[in-house]
């Protein structure tokens, strides 16, 4: 049996963001649980292959009395992986409000990325948080830019981009890098708290992912379409023309994701699309133009 490497897996995932320019500072922003240590231990791995200073940003909030205990994990992280550690708590006075810790965090990791100059934050968002994300935005009655989920990639402050690079990785492939890595990380008690409507809505999905096994795929493919469709770029437009191709000459509708993609993404020849039908490109490039039935 061919033995499968996980770790490459996650190293690819991290490559095809292109996360920041060789060289280049980053900041990684670091709870100390498993998705963030995980992926600090990802980027040190990489930091050699790309030249770059990775530095870990925690935000002490101060909303549980094992806060401390987080800060430390922090610093024993940084220690292990040979990096430097920034900690800022924020104040007492923050609350406990979701959105108000949000924007008090990314503002305090926008000031460690400008006083380091680090070019780029990056977080350890997975397929999970996107899920829960663009639900929550359903559930809010949100337009199509709620339901674009995270971006993968957005401004921060100026100078400071945010990227997500693990938008399409769930938990359980960063639970196989944790534990190569044999790091320490702190499990949030808060998560269970059912007083945040988060926790309220994974719990849901719990149960949903046992008869839906590809959701958080399905969600976050779902997400990036919207978000495409959203920006209008080349690639969301070369969809829109094939798929109408396809239903103006075939009669074909409803083609897969799936299918659609990988015409689109093939360098050139035929992509078989459904029994009786195949797409030709004949050059390098987004649409998939000409359609025909197999003899």
């Amino acid at each position: 049996m061919r033995r499968t490497h996980p770790e490459r897996t996650l190293e690819a995932a991290l490559e095809m963001q292109t996360i920041a320019a060789d060289g280049a500072t980053i900041l990684v922003a670091c709870s100390g649980g498993p998705d963030s240590v995980a992926l600090a231990s990802l980027l040190a791995r990489l930091a050699t292959r790309h030249r770059w200073r990775v530095i870990l940003g925690h935000v002490n909030h101060h909303v549980r009395e094992s806060s401390w205990q987080d800060e430390a994990i922090v610093l024993s992280v940084a220690a292990r992986l040979g990096l430097e550690a920034r900690i800022v708590a924020l104040d007492a006075d923050a609350g406990k409000d979701e959105a108000r810790l949000r924007d008090a965090r990314y503002a305090v990791l926008a000031r460690l990325a400008a006083d380091a100059e680090a070019s780029v934050v990056v977080t350890a968002h997975v397929a999970e948080d996107q899920t829960e994300t663009v639900l929550l935005a359903l559930f809010r009655g949100s337009g199509l830019r709620g339901l674009s989920g995270m971006p993968a990639r957005r401004r921060l402050a100026p100078g400071v981009e945010l990227v997500r690079p693990l938008l399409q990785v769930g938990h359980k492939l960063l639970a196989v890098e944790l534990g190569a890595s044999a790091l320490p990380y702190a499990c949030d008690p808060t998560n269970a708290d059912p007083a945040y409507r988060r926790n309220a809505v994974r719990e849901a999905l719990a149960g949903l992912r046992e008869g839906f096994p590809r959701l958080d795929e399905a969600v976050a493919r779902c997400a990036a379409i919207v978000a495409s469709e959203l920006a209008g770029d080349d690639l969301a437009a070369a969809r829109r023309r094939l798929r109408a191709t396809l239903e103006q000459e075939v009669g074909l509708r409803d083609v897969s994701f799936e299918r659609i993609e990988a015409a689109l993404g093939a360098r050139r020849g035929r992509i078989h699309i459904k029994s009786g039908v195949e797409v030709i490109k004949e050059e390098q490039r987004a649409d998939a133009r000409v359609i025909r039935r197999e003899d």
